[in-house]
């Protein structure tokens, strides 16, 4: 009879989870399987090319002002306005002025009988209502040195396009089709590449620029347990990687100390907002040999993308951001978190990734904004190019990292919140950089800091931590 009853509860388990299945998908509009809920979506991301960055011309700015002064110095006399003739070929806009030195509309001609292009009298700049000197700077094809024509705009990025049918980057893929490509390229020219692209990207991101803490939820100052006891949470939550439950059970087995798995989650959200700002800010010593990459976290039942950033010398975790997207705005975001613990940008500066090309496209975001840096793109699991072979072993390190914080986070089996993951991580972060030995630096870790390697234990450590987070935030708001 007992083993009946266990098959008969057995085949409505499955069925409620065929039950659970389809609702999901059909909330997201799509057909999921067990298979869908368990993998991460690998999506072929190689089939992006990015080409090379292009040659960035900030245009000269002048004044108007200044330059009619020195023309009436060299002169003997001032440089006098447009006499127009009446007629409606020569009119120009009185509020239209010159895009390279402001000189107003009485001094511009209408330079080609009213058709749209207007030259300047007082810098000789020719332009029209797209002039060039609109841009914070001109494109020029790194192959053939011709501006480059904007032919797409999308919402975070317009897209530009050289077309000199001379060029050779455009005239080697040409040469490189076989017969058949090159009749299918007849037909159908947009099912191939062959002429350089750039992106120019619109994102409302500033580099560089400083981000606001966030206040945590829970008043770590007014807690019922003490501080050993918040110690002894974080340790078993985050060093030893258990559950919220397994540690709230630890907790009332071991210590005696009676707390729900709720209370576990709603410390260590807090103990991470007022950590961060002591990790992001902290004056590491870097060593100049950066690598990244993503790994998989699930948030809400989704796959989201973690971007690591690491100092593959000194070990330390120098960004941790999670995303919902594989982007080159999550890309970008990861990067500048390295470049805000730099005291200043090195000329060799280099990160070594895989070769998701979202971090060519931010290399290319900052080139525009005038931070320059390489990419070095290790490429599968064999080395078939100069660049993996040379730089391979620096990849391995942070695969290897991965492979350390998968091993803490698989027990949580996933968030729910976005809060909750961002919370784990950074408390992850602050454990690897500030409190884990490390086998590759004789078992020191990454950061000394002689008031945490003085404590007896860890618990008294994850407070001295905290004690210190707390000090940094009184000093940034004094």
């Amino acid at each position: 009879m007992l083993p009946q009853l266990l098959a008969y509860l057995l085949e409505i388990i499955k069925s409620q989870h065929q039950i659970i299945v389809y609702l999901i998908g059909a909330l997201l509009g799509k057909s999921l399987s067990r298979k869908d809920m368990d993998e991460p979506v690998r999506k072929p991301y190689r089939k992006l090319q990015v080409d090379d960055l292009p040659i960035i011309v900030v245009p000269e700015t002048l004044d108007y002002r200044q330059l009619l002064a020195d023309y009436e110095a060299r002169h003997g006399r001032p440089l006098p306005p447009i006499q127009r003739r009446d007629n409606a070929k020569h009119r120009v806009p009185d509020s239209l002025t010159c895009p390279r030195c402001q000189a107003p509309s009485s001094y511009l001609y209408a330079n080609n009988g009213g058709k749209g292009q207007y030259q300047c009298k007082v810098c000789q700049c020719r332009f029209n209502h797209r002039n060039r000197f609109k841009k914070q700077a001109v494109f020029r094809c790194p192959h053939c040195f011709q501006t480059l024509e904007k032919i797409k705009e999308r919402k975070d990025y317009y897209i530009y396009k050289c077309k000199n049918n001379d060029c050779p980057f455009y005239q080697k893929n040409l040469r490189r089709m076989s017969q058949k490509e090159r009749q299918r390229f007849q037909q159908n020219p947009q099912a191939f590449k062959v002429r350089y692209l750039f992106r120019e990207f619109l994102f409302d991101f500033q580099p560089l620029a400083p981000s606001s803490p966030k206040k945590p939820k829970v008043d770590l100052s007014r807690l019922a347990v003490s501080s050993h006891t918040l110690g002894l949470v974080l340790t078993y939550y985050v060093n030893y990687g258990m559950s919220s439950r397994q540690t709230a059970g630890i907790m009332k087995d071991v210590h005696g100390v009676s707390i729900s798995h709720q209370t576990v989650l709603n410390y260590a959200n807090s103990v991470a907002l007022m950590i961060q700002p002591f990790v992001d800010q902290f004056p590491y010593e870097l060593s100049g040999s950066f690598c990244g990459d993503e790994t998989y976290i699930r948030v809400k039942g989704r796959w989201h993308y973690l971007f690591f950033m690491f100092d593959a010398v000194k070990k330390v975790v120098l960004s941790y951001r999670v995303s919902p997207h594989r982007d080159a705005l999550s890309a970008i975001r990861a990067i500048d978190d390295v470049l805000r613990k730099l005291p200043s940008i090195p000329d060799d500066l280099s990160f070594v990734v895989d070769g998701n090309p979202i971090y060519l496209l931010a290399q290319h975001f900052f080139a525009q904004h005038g931070i320059p840096f390489d990419v070095r793109q290790v490429i599968g699991l064999t080395n078939e190019d100069p660049v993996s072979e040379e730089f391979r072993a620096l990849k391995q390190i942070i695969e290897r990292f991965n492979r350390t914080f998968k091993g803490n986070y698989r027990p949580t089996h996933g968030f729910g919140a976005e809060e909750g993951s961002v919370s784990f991580v950074t408390l992850f972060v602050a454990y690897f950089n500030f409190l884990r030995p490390h086998g590759a630096l004789e078992g020191r870790v990454p950061v000394v800091i002689p008031e945490l390697a003085d404590l007896p234990h860890m618990p008294a450590r994850w407070t001295k931590l905290i004690a210190m987070a707390q000090d940094f935030l009184q000093q940034e708001a004094a």
